[in-house]
């Protein structure tokens, strides 16, 4: 949520500074948008069609990994599997007699 709020937050300020510049955003948003998108779509393009010149299989499960994360920013499955069995609680040794 931090990395949108930056995000947002820096946007904001580049439209004030274009506003006190008085010049008009290069794109409408929309447009760009869109054309962001476009970007991060077409970026993952290149690693199906390596993982295919190197005799590997493109699976939809591989895919959804390694390039859905990338193009939606949410972390992958297995990364947040991972995330949680890394925290694990402190063990408590109060319950423990000796």
């Amino acid at each position: 949520m931090k990395l949108y709020l930056i995000s947002l937050g820096a946007g904001i300020l580049v439209g004030i500074i274009y506003a006190l510049l008085q010049v008009r955003s290069p794109a409408p948003p929309v447009v760009a948008l869109i054309g962001l998108l476009g970007m991060l779509i077409g970026e993952q393009v290149v690693p199906p069609i390596k993982r295919m010149l190197a005799g590997a299989p493109v699976t939809a499960a591989w895919f959804h990994s390694e390039c859905v994360p990338k193009i939606t920013g949410v972390p992958a499955p297995t990364t947040l599997t991972a995330a949680r069995e890394d925290v694990r609680p402190a063990p408590d040794n109060a319950s423990e007699s000796h």
